[in-house]
C-alpha cells in the first residue's frame, strides 16, 4: 500500500469514529446521582446549566473596528515594575543629607 492510501484509510476511520458519539440528553453515570444544590439555589443544577460556560469564563467578544487611528488615553494605574507612584518629594527618614562633605 502506497503511503496516500494509508493516509486516506486512516482519515476515513477517524471520520467513522468521530461520528459514533451519543446524541441526546447528558446522564450521570450508573449508580452516580447528579450533584446536590448550590446554597442559595431554588432547584438543583441540570447537565445543561452546568455544562454552560459562565460570562465570566467566556465573555462575549467586542468586534469593534478601529476607523482611525487613536492615541490611548492615559492609565494612571500603567506603571513600570518597582515604580514608586508617590509625588513626594521628602526623602526617607533614614537617609543622610547630600550636603555633608567627608571629613
Amino acid at each position: 500500500m502506497t503511503r496516500t492510501n494509508k493516509l486516506l484509510i486512516a482519515c476515513c476511520a477517524m471520520a467513522a469514529l468521530g461520528g459514533c458519539g451519543k446524541v441526546g440528553e447528558l446522564q450521570p453515570k450508573a449508580g452516580q446521582a447528579m450533584p446536590d444544590k448550590a446554597y442559595g439555589q431554588s432547584e438543583p443544577a441540570t447537565a445543561d446549566t452546568l455544562t454552560t460556560p459562565s460570562v465570566q469564563a467566556r465573555p462575549g467578544r467586542s468586534d469593534e473596528l478601529m476607523r482611525r487611528s487613536e492615541r490611548r488615553r492615559d492609565d494612571p494605574f500603567d506603571l513600570p515594575p518597582g515604580a514608586d507612584n508617590t509625588k513626594d518629594e521628602t526623602p526617607p527618614a533614614n537617609s543622610e543629607p547630600k550636603d555633608k562633605t567627608p571629613d
